[in-house]
C-alpha cells in the first residue's frame, strides 16, 4: 500500500510540475492577483507573524504579497531546512533584506536573523484538492512543521496556487495534514475558514 502510493504521487509529481510550468508561464500577473483576493477575503490577525516562502521554479511568486504584509506590521518568516527529517524552522525577513542560499535550492534570510513562530502559514505546494489536500515536493517538511505548530496552538495554513494545479483528489496517508485555505489567481477555497480572526 505504501509503496504504491509512493509511486501515485510521484507520477502525479511529474504531471504537475509541466503543469505549473505552463501556467506561470500564461499568468505572469498571478501573484498580484493573489495578494488582492487574501486582502479582500482572508481578515488576516492583526501583526500576527506569517510565513511565506521564496518563490522556486514555477512556483507562483507571492513576494508582492510579503512585502504587504511586511508594510502592514506582521513580522513576516522565511522557510529554513535545519535537517531532512525535522520540521521546518522560520527566519524573520523585511523587505530588501539580502538571502543567502539554503538547503534544496531555496533562498533563505541570513543565520543573524531571529526566528518566528507563524501563527499564518502561505504554503506553496504542486497539486490541490478541494477537500483541502496538498501534494508537495516529497520531503514532508509542512506536515511535520504543521503537525508541530497545531500541537502548541491553532494555526492557519493557506495554501498558494495556480488554479491549473487542482486535481480531483489528492492522494494522501494519514500523515499529511490539510491545508485551511486555498488561494488561486481566480478564487479562495475556503475549508476551514472559522480559524481566521482580526484578534
Amino acid at each position: 500500500m505504501g509503496h504504491a502510493l509512493d509511486d501515485e504521487k510521484a507520477l502525479l509529481r511529474r504531471e504537475l510540475f509541466q503543469r505549473r510550468k505552463e501556467a506561470a508561464a500564461n499568468a505572469p500577473e498571478a501573484g498580484r492577483y493573489v495578494a488582492e483576493r487574501i486582502a479582500r477575503d482572508i481578515p488576516l490577525p492583526i501583526e500576527a507573524p506569517i510565513s511565506g516562502f521564496w518563490p522556486m521554479g514555477s512556483e507562483i511568486d507571492i513576494r508582492p504579497l510579503l512585502e504587504k504584509l511586511n508594510r502592514e506590521g506582521h513580522p513576516v518568516g522565511l522557510p529554513v531546512v535545519a535537517r531532512k527529517s525535522a520540521p521546518l524552522t522560520f527566519r524573520r525577513w523585511q523587505t530588501g533584506d539580502n538571502l543567502v542560499s539554503g538547503g534544496f535550492g531555496t533562498s533563505i534570510p541570513d543565520p543573524n536573523q531571529p526566528e518566528i513562530e507563524p501563527r499564518v502559514l502561505f504554503v506553496p505546494l504542486l497539486a490541490f484538492d478541494r477537500q483541502g489536500y496538498r501534494l508537495g515536493y516529497g520531503g514532508g517538511f509542512y506536515d511535520r512543521t504543521l503537525e508541530r505548530l497545531r500541537r502548541i496552538g491553532p494555526r492557519l495554513a493557506v495554501g498558494v496556487a495556480f488554479a491549473a494545479q487542482e486535481v480531483a483528489e489528492v492522494p494522501r496517508d494519514r500523515y499529511d495534514q490539510k491545508l485551511d485555505v486555498i488561494v488561486t489567481e481566480q478564487e479562495v477555497i475556503s475549508i476551514d475558514m472559522k480559524k481566521v480572526g482580526r484578534t
